[in-house]
Formats: structure tokens, C-alpha cells, sequence
């Protein structure tokens, strides 16, 4: 369906498909078939005549269908049912002052829509947005809204991509919650999925080449990017991302799995796609992020193009993630194995990955390349995410008492730091793998399908049945608990540490080679250096001392416990501590148990003239 702007010239509503194979290809609406003319390159066309917003309407190949328009906007019955006429330009815009947001320095909280709040609709999500301002986080980041099978899912089963599940609120929903958050001052980053297709609804095949015939993973099957007929399943995808950041005003992608995307052309679809995301951000004046999700630990992929990398602005770092987790849990399984001492976390924080080339135990093979030269801020890092929790088999997420700690090093960290939705409370509500499907074999099998995908993960699976509706239901936040103290007071711990980095540069300078880090292995015991603060974890059972070392000051105001005596004069400040009891004295930083401080040193002495 063309209604938007193509170079310059406009199509008013005609149908346009893609159909290379076909012999004839007809477009129904009001009733009856009309048919489609070749136009040439495998494209087919109607002048659209009577085709006005809001008439439904479908699509037959060479006899056979109803099907969806590959490029529905809008799809009201659900993926099986017929497209809707949808014209963007309808949608009233508030945010004409919106200017766009840089990721360097930024917060960024992921969310997913349905369970986010008892709505589970954009605009349910909207009227929490009170929240997120007074958090402090930047960026909000939504799982994908591609209509699904069912009412239900996380949003990687997605299909008709260039519409919007009707069950969050559709088009129009999608760009109020945008229109929304601009208009107080938040970006928001949208979760796409390009390598594969969701199993229920999925007809481009119907339409051309879009898929590989043997390449595949777990989740469906490789999208055709460099077989023949790929240059237009290229642009499919492309220009699906750039509806997203042009039309609905989104500030960034988060691309799902790019490890799974099968490439082999000398351009490779992200860098292709980087270039025209580049392109675009100078037509509509502000900043617009691709944010990788990658397990290769390659740091071409978030390379500038020029410099010939894919030109990807960040990527998630999963080694953060499983380094903080394994300190602060003490879990060992699976892929965290390697990640037991603190060595790993010590490396992590300085040099960005800790498999940089070195042996994975868990893939069985050396991985990854060196990322030390890598401005911190292309990392996205986090102590939770949708994956490393709803992946457990019981959706399970890390204790409060261990967010004090992990919190607190990922928010004095140089990444751009990602909280997951409830995190900021110590959440109890779990947030479990759930699905909707209405063909019986998917149905049944989902549950067998999802414990074999995490065989060898070390798991006990005891996971509830994702097509259950009540466990759905169980994964929603439940907001009463922010009126209880336990969670209140992580929740202030959250918005004290953002705060804090964000009037401290010390805190956000990406460069690594300026980030200091010692640890005790035996005593279970780590400092970082940022600038002229120092962060002490603890992660052990017993309290320990920790020497702090003179640097330059930042001039932060303190917002914590002072050190006192004269005796201490100079010693430094506490800023912020999980626990009172934390101290300084004679230059050492006494911590409790399992805590962390956030300490400020005094101006290192001016050096006399010489």
C-alpha cells in the first residue's frame, strides 16, 4: 500500500506487492476482485480506486489466498484476517519541538507493553510516565508490537511487520504513547525483529523469495538476504525500519538477534541499513540509534562505516550482564560459568568484554575479539532484561537485596546502562515465556519446544504452560508494591544512583582506559575507580575494609553519609551507601556485608612551581 512519500513523488493509496513468480495477483475490497498490472522488477499495482482510510482489503496470488498486504499498516482481525487502509498523515502530532536525544549518557528502560501495566496498552503505559520522569531513566524501549497469533506473546512471533498489534492499540495507540513521551521529554527505542518471522500468519513466502530454504534456528525460518531476489527483501526490511523512525516518530531501533541474520553479500544488510538510517536522521533533524543485540562480541559491528565496521550506534554486552549476576548471585551454571571470579568482572568493566578472543566454555570454542578502544557508551549493558529473566523457567528475577549491589555497579559503570521494567522496585512478580497460539500443533508443543531450547543451560525445567492465560497474567507488574517500604526504598536507591550520574561526568566518560578497578578474590571484594569517585562492592558474608587512594576531584555535592573526625580530614566522602553502617576512617572505606558505597575523594594537592 503506497500513501507516503517515495523519493518525490506520491501515490495516492495505490496497492503495490511485490509478487516476482505470479502470473496474476488481484486485490479485493467492497465485495469483490480487481486485478493488479505489472508495472515491471516483479511489481504489481492497482491505481487503488475506492480504496479510502479504513476500508479493509486483501490480496490473492495466482488464484489462491485471502492473504495480508506484505506492507498492511493496519491489521484489526489479527494476522489472519484482511488488511485496512491506514493513512499515517491522519495522526495529530504534539511533539513539533521534539528534538530528538543522544544515547551517550542516556538510561534506558526496557518494557514490555502488555504487562506493564493491568491494561497492558499503550495507554495504559502512558499514564505511567510520571514514573519513568521521576526515575530519571532517558530512553523507554518497547518490546516488538507486531501483530501476533493470539492476545498474547512477547512479541518475536510477529508477522505483517509494518503493522501494530491491535491489542496494545494499533496505529494510532503506538504513536499517542510516542507523541506522549516526546512531549516530556523521552526518547523511545522500538524492538524489531528481522531474522526470522513469527509461524502463525506468515505469508510473504506466498508472495516471493523472502525466506532461505535450509537455513533456520529454533525461532523459524532465515530471512532469503543474499540469495536471488534479495535486493527487494533487503528493501522490505529497510524500509519497514525506516517507517518506524519516519512515520511514527520513533528515536531508535534495538535489533533483535543480528547474529542470526545470514549475510554473506560484501554490504551487509546492517551496514546498508545504517547508511539509510543516516541518511534519514539528517531529513528529519534529530538523532536516530540502531542498538544491536549480538552474542559475537565483534566490536566491528558498532564500528563507524567510514571506518569500516556495520555502523551500528551500540550493541548489547551480555558479558556485563553475566559477570554482575554471577558476583552478586553466585551462580555459576551454564553460560555464567566462566563469569565466577571477580576477575571477570573486574575485565568487563575495563576492557568491555571478557571473552575478547579467550575460550568459551560454555560455546566449546575460543570467542570474541578485543573491544577495549570502544567508547563504553556503544555498549548497552543491564542486570536484567526481558531475556535473562522470562529465559529462567520460572521467570525469576534477581533478589532486592542483590539489585542494591548489581544497581549500583551498572549505574557507576561507563556503559549506557538498560533497566528492565520493575527492576527499579526489587518487582516480586516473575516474568515468564507466554504465548497465545491458535494452531493446535503450536499449542501443544510450545512448552516441549521451549525446554529443548534451553537444554544444556543447567536449568531444573519447571516452567508453567506459556499458553496458559493466567501465566500472562502472573508476569504483570503489580504497582501496589511501590507503596511498601522494602520497595520503596530501592526504588529510591535507583533514582539516588541515576541522579548521580547524571550530574557527574566522572560517571559517564566512556573511555576504559580511565576506569581503575582492584578486587580481593578471597575477601569477595571490588573497587572501581571513576575519576575521583570510588565504588565498593562487597559481595560477601562478612564486612571487610578497603584502602581508598588520593585522585581529583569532581566537586560533587555529597547526598550520603559524611566521614568524620580529624583524623579522617581528607579521607574522602561517603555519596551514597546501600546500608548505614558503611564508613570511612583513617582512609579506609569499612563495608558491611554484601553493600556498596559510592565514595568521593578530596582534590589531590596542587603541585608548587617548579
Amino acid at each position: 500500500m503506497k500513501g507516503t512519500f517515495e523519493g518525490c513523488a506520491v501515490e495516492a493509496w495505490a496497492v503495490e506487492v511485490w509478487a516476482p513468480k505470479a502470473a496474476q495477483v488481484e486485490v479485493e475490497f467492497g465485495g469483490a476482485r480487481h486485478g493488479m498490472s505489472p508495472i515491471g522488477g516483479g511489481w504489481w499495482r492497482h491505481p487503488g480506486t475506492g480504496l479510502l482510510h479504513g476500508v479493509d482489503y486483501s490480496l490473492y496470488v495466482d488464484g489462491h489466498g485471502p492473504y495480508p498486504d506484505p506492507r498492511t499498516r493496519r491489521q484489526p482481525y489479527g494476522v489472519e484476517g484482511p488488511s485496512r487502509v491506514y493513512e499515517h498523515e491522519r495522526f495529530t502530532w504534539g511533539d513539533h519541538g521534539w528534538r530528538g536525544r543522544d544515547l551517550r549518557g542516556s538510561v534506558i528502560y526496557e518494557l514490555h507493553v502488555g504487562t506493564f501495566t493491568p491494561e497492558g496498552t499503550f495507554l495504559g503505559a502512558v499514564r505511567k510516565l510520571d514514573h519513568l520522569l521521576d526515575l530519571g531513566v532517558d530512553f523507554v524501549e518497547i518490546m516488538p508490537v507486531a501483530p501476533v497469533p493470539g492476545r498474547r506473546n512477547w512479541g518475536y512471533d510477529g508477522v505483517d511487520l509494518y503493522a501494530v498489534n491491535e491489542e496494545y492499540g494499533g496505529p494510532d495507540g503506538l504513536k499517542t504513547f510516542v507523541d506522549a513521551c516526546h512531549r516530556a521529554g523521552l526518547g523511545v527505542i522500538l524492538d524489531v525483529v528481522y531474522n526470522h518471522l513469527g509461524p502463525s500468519g506468515n505469508y510473504l513466502a506466498k508472495f516471493g523469495p523472502y525466506f532461505h530454504d535450509a537455513k533456520g534456528s529454533y525461532w523459524g525460518d532465515a530471512v532469503n538476504l543474499d540469495g536471488p531476489g534479495s535486493d527487494e527483501v533487503r528493501r522490505y526490511f529497510i524500509g519497514n525500519a525506516l517507517q518506524w523512525l519516519r512515520d511514527y516518530h520513533v528515536d531508535g531501533l534495538r535489533l533483535d538477534a543480528v547474529h542470526a541474520l545470514h549475510d554473506k553479500r560484501a554490504v551487509h544488510l546492517l551496514e546498508e541499513l545504517a547508511a539509510e538510517v543516516d541518511a534519514l536522521a539528517t531529513v528529519v533533524g534529530r538523532p536516530l540509534t540502531l542498538i544491536a543485540e549480538s552474542d559475537l562480541n565483534d566490536p566491528r559491528m558498532i564500528t563507524p562505516r567510514e571506518a569500516g565496521g556495520l555502523g551500528m550506534h551500540a550493541a548489547w554486552n551480555d558479558d556485563v550482564h553475566h559477570a554482575v549476576h554471577a558476583a552478586v548471585t553466585g551462580e555459576t551454571g551454564a553460560y555464567y560459568g566462566d563469569f565466577g571470579p571477580l576477575s571477570a568482572l573486574a575485565k568487563v568493566l575495563t576492557r568491555g568484554y571478557f571473552h575478547d578472543g579467550t575460550y568459551s566454555t560454555f560455546r566449546g570454542r575460543s570467542h570474541g575479539r578485543p573491544a577495549a578502544h570502544v567508547p563504553a557508551h556503544r555498549f548497552v549493558c543491564c542486570v536484567q532484561n526481558h531475556d535473562q529473566v522470562g529465559n529462567r523457567p520460572e521467570g525469576d528475577r534477581m533478589e532486592p537485596d542483590q539489585l542494591w549491589i548489581a544497581a549500583g555497579l551498572l549505574l557507576t559503570s561507563p556503559f549506557t546502562p538498560m533497566l528492565f521494567m520493575g527492576e527499579e522496585w526489587g518487582a516480586s512478580t516473575p516474568f515468564y515465556f507466554f504465548t497465545d497460539h491458535f494452531e493446535p500443533s503450536l499449542a501443544e508443543g510450545e512448552g516441549e519446544r521451549r525446554r529443548r531450547e534451553f537444554e544444556g543451560f543447567g536449568y531444573e525445567w519447571k516452567a508453567p504452560d506459556p499458553q496458559e492465560e493466567a501465566t500472562f497474567l502472573r508476569s504483570k507488574l503489580d504497582w501496589g508494591e511501590l507503596a511498601e517500604d522494602g520497595h520503596a526504598s530501592l526504588l529510591g536507591w535507583y533514582r539516588d544512583l541515576i541522579a548521580l550520574r547524571k550530574t557527574c561526568p566522572d560517571l559517564t566518560d566512556p573511555r576504559l582506559d580511565r576506569v581503575r578497578v582492584d578486587f580481593d578474590e578471597d575477601g569477595r571484594s571490588l573497587v572501581m575507580e571513576r575519576g575521583s569517585l570510588r565504588v565498593a562492592a562487597n559481595f560477601g558474608a562478612f564486612p571487610v575494609s578497603v584502602r581508598l587512594s588520593p585522585a581529583a576531584s569532581t566537586g560533587v555535592e555529597s547526598t550520603g553519609v559524611e566521614s568524620t573526625g580529624a583524623e579522617n580530614a581528607g579521607a574522602g566522602r561517603i555519596l551514597l551507601a546501600s546500608t548505614e553502617s558503611a564508613r570511612i576512617a583513617g582512609g579506609d572505606l569499612h563495608l558491611p556485608a554484601q553493600s556498596l558505597v559510592i565514595a568521593q575523594l578530596p582534590p589531590s594537592p596542587s603541585t608548587p612551581p617548579g
